[in-house]
């Protein structure tokens, strides 16, 4: 394997040539400059449309072979030569003209007059009588892209030992050997050994026989193969750091495909890219191969510090703490981090110093337990203080990433706060206009997610939504996969809100699979599906299967896991010890939850969310009065922080306390204001729930009405339509219990108003359904 040069290398250079001579047309410089600038400059590559007589260059191989070129020159005519040859043409009688490893020897030699001269050396040239070159050459800059290349591939042959020199010429020959039959084609008969001129003139001296004999020792038996020489150094370097660029940006671990390629790429060289090391652990990182990752992690850090002293140290660091944060060792995680923290600050490494303060801050936000000997985060004031210092820090030194990042953080603890709304989307705003002024694309899904939230909290959930579906359909592809599938899984989520359970799982099918080959996304993606299949259940009233399925996704909801999903599952646990009467359990449940999030300072909405559940239960166990003060104060910190959804539940619970105080005409009134801004939540439990409240606001009131009056009919109409709208909501969630409930205050309605056959229809439905509910459990 060689440093640098490769046949294909070779390739480039004789069409470099070609440009120089004025043999490329007009109309074909562009796309000539294009294949060459994509193989010097692979950064240069654009999302662009391109011709298809030039060819996709985001579709080259990584090792160009003679078809890359010929699909790219066949389709041009030549500047110069005979009529109606090709550029294809002019190109291989370059290739072909090498015919030894003297001429390749002159062929880099002759590069150098391919340069522009300095002024001196023209004047030197004029006084040795050297003529200066033809006014239809064109020459390149020594400083330019091309001129660059040239200049490095001459200084790297001459650099190379004889033996790499040969294993070169070797390759090439190899690997322009599959235009030998259009050579023939095209130009007529060529000789036994056409492109090697030492046989050529041996034959006469040796013969054929040992001319053959002397071609296979030199050549082997396969002549359609590429050599050693095919693969450079370089090459293997680019790779690995395009492969680590991918894995870093996008979060996914390599496709068998490439990880194969690549792998017979290494058999046939000697040196192995220390960069390889780095590659290995962030493939077994994204496995969950965490032995494997961290014995890759120290060889890598090992080979590249033998001579750097600590200069790099503090990013081995860096990544030790995040992998063992990855891997649930959380105390020495942060250990490692405070060190990288000091060690950045010794060697005045500011962009490692705010990553790691940044990473501290969402740390201690995650886990607040094990970074609470180390820092206050509980404190609002010194949280707020760390995301001031790092916004400054991030301006100061051009880390845009960063102060985006900030920037959402101090919306987000705004949100999470209770806090001006105004303030949290003025801080997402300038977060926005600096990832548009900077083309910051992979902060687009944290932006919007942002957004997405927002929107929710305030009950507009169809504009919560379309933020995820422009995620999707617009920036998926630059963030990271992580990204990706939360977005997806929020949608599910919206979904099943609306019952659309299947809808909701071909979603989650439908992401990529080898994206979720990496385990942390894997386990995500698990869970949720999880987490679906139990709502579904839940509602289907099966809960012998609910059961398992809930002590599965207990199991992984540790210390470790997300806190989103943790609390998810909590809720629908829940919801689960509810349905089984084990009321007891479930106030329990809320009683710890609600005295951790204290302690722990977490997000108002969750304890918001916690004090309506526990409204709920009072209400379950027949004493919903003594919700009242809960109910309440549910509200009262639902108005203030701008929690609609949250909102009108807690008035839901405030109206049903208030029907068991026979107050029902005001539980009506609050019902009817809140009912039409709940519908646009779209969240249909809540909505269901809502228009029993209402069913039992207006039976109270037909009870209190005399019997026979317009007044009694009326509110008795009207308990039969919320009851028709609840019973909807209910049976889209297929929710069987919330279904069973309706028809059974139906039946009682049409036995109330003197309808015996109608209550026995809506009895025997009751019943119906009482038996689709067992059937399912069984």
């Amino acid at each position: 394997m060689t440093r640098f040069l490769t046949p294909s290398k070779i390739g480039l250079l004789a069409l470099i040539e070609l440009y120089t001579e004025a043999a490329v047309p007009t109309a074909s410089t562009i796309p000539i400059l294009s294949f060459i600038l994509n193989q010097l400059l692979p950064s240069t590559i654009k999302s662009q449309s391109r011709s298809s007589t030039s060819g996709s260059l985001e579709s080259l191989p990584f090792l160009l072979d003679l078809h890359a070129f010929e699909t790219l020159l066949a389709a041009h005519p030549s500047a110069a030569g005979l009529p109606g040859r090709t550029l294809w043409d002019k190109f291989l009688e370059k290739l072909w003209g090498i015919n030894s490893l003297n001429a390749l020897h002159e062929f880099f030699a002759n590069r150098a007059f391919l340069l522009a001269k300095s002024p001196e050396e023209i004047k030197r040239d004029g006084e040795m009588g050297i003529p200066p070159p033809s006014q239809d050459m064109i020459l390149l800059s020594r400083t330019s892209p091309f001129g660059g290349f040239i200049r490095r591939a001459k200084v790297e042959f001459d650099r190379l030992r004889f033996s790499d020199a040969l294993a070169l010429w070797i390759a090439f020959v190899k690997w322009r050997q599959e235009s030998k039959v259009y050579c023939i084609r095209r130009n007529g008969a060529l000789g036994r050994w056409a492109g090697d001129r030492a046989l050529e003139d041996g034959e006469l001296e040796w013969g054929p026989g040992a001319t053959e004999m002397l071609e296979l020792v030199a050549y082997g038996n396969d002549l359609g193969g590429v050599g050693d020489g095919g693969v450079s150094t370089d090459d293997v370097e680019k790779l690995l750091e395009f492969q680590v660029e991918q894995m870093q940006k996008f979060g996914n671990r390599i496709p068998y495909e490439v990880r194969d390629r690549f792998k017979n790429i290494l058999e046939g060289g000697v040196t192995v890219p220390s960069l390889s090391h780095y590659q290995n652990f962030l493939d077994a990182w994204r496995a969950g191969d965490y032995p494997t990752s961290f014995d890759n992690l120290h060889r890598y850090f090992d080979y590249t510090m033998q001579n750097r002293d600590r200069l790099f140290y503090q990013y081995a660091l860096m990544n030790l703490a995040v992998l063992q944060a990855d891997f649930g060792c959380f105390e020495e995680a942060v250990a490692a981090m405070l060190e990288t923290v000091s060690t950045a600050r010794e060697n005045k490494d500011m962009a490692c110093l705010n990553f790691a303060l940044n990473w501290l801050y969402h740390f201690g936000k995650a886990h607040p337990k094990f970074i609470r000997g180390s820092e206050s985060t509980n404190m609002l004031g010194v949280e707020r203080e760390g995301l001031v210092f790092l916004r400054t820090k991030a301006k100061e030194t051009g880390m845009w990433t960063l102060w985006s990042s900030s920037l959402l953080s101090e919306a987000k603890l705004g949100m999470s706060s209770g806090e001006s709304i105004a303030t949290a989307f003025e801080n997402m705003v300038k977060s926005s206009q600096l990832i548009v002024e900077k083309n910051m694309k992979s902060m687009m899904g944290p932006q919007l997610a942002m957004y997405s939230s927002l929107w929710g909290r305030l009950g507009v959930s169809h504009l919560s939504k379309e933020y995820c579906e422009v995620f999707l359909s617009c920036h998926a592809r630059y963030a990271l996969f992580d990204d990706t599938l939360r977005f997806s899984c929020r949608i599910a989520q919206f979904l099943a809100e609306k019952g659309q359970y299947d809808e909701a799982m071909k979603r989650l099918e439908s992401m990529d699979e080898n994206s979720l080959r990496s385990w942390k996304a894997n386990q995500y993606w698990l869970k949720y599906r999880g987490i679906l299949r139990l709502k579904r259940d839940l509602h289907r009233n099966n809960l012998d299967g609910a059961d398992q399925l809930l002590s599965q996704l207990l199991q992984s909801s540790g210390a470790d896991a997300d806190p989103d999903l943790g609390f998810e599952i909590n809720l629908l646990h829940i919801d689960y010890l509810i349905r089984r009467t084990d009321f007891s359990r479930a106030l329990a449940k809320i009683e710890n939850l609600a005295s951790a999030m204290k302690e722990e300072g977490d997000d108002i909405a969750l304890r918001v969310k916690l004090l309506v559940l526990k409204a709920g239960l009072q209400d379950k166990s027949g004493r919903p009065q003594k919700g009242f003060s809960v109910a309440v104060r549910a509200a009262s910190i639902a108005w203030r922080a701008r929690l609609i959804p949250l909102l009108w539940a807690a008035m839901g619970a405030i109206a049903n306390i208030l029907n068991s105080l026979s107050e029902f005409q005001a539980a009506a009134q609050i019902l009817v204001a809140v009912i039409p801004r709940a519908l646009e939540c779209e969240t249909f439990s809540m909505n269901a729930q809502l228009y029993s409240y209402l069913v039992d606001a207006h039976m109270g009131l037909a009870g209190k009405a005399d019997a026979g009056s317009l007044k009694r009919k009326e509110n008795l109409t009207r308990c039969l339509e919320f009851i028709d709208r609840a019973f909807d909501e209910y049976s889209a969630l297929e929710d069987i219990k919330g279904q069973c409930e309706m028809m059974a205050k139906k039946a009682t309605i049409m036995k109330v108003v003197g309808e015996p056959v109608l209550a026995n229809d809506y009895a025997s439905k009751y019943l119906d359904l009482k038996k689709e509910a067992a059937l399912a459990q069984a």
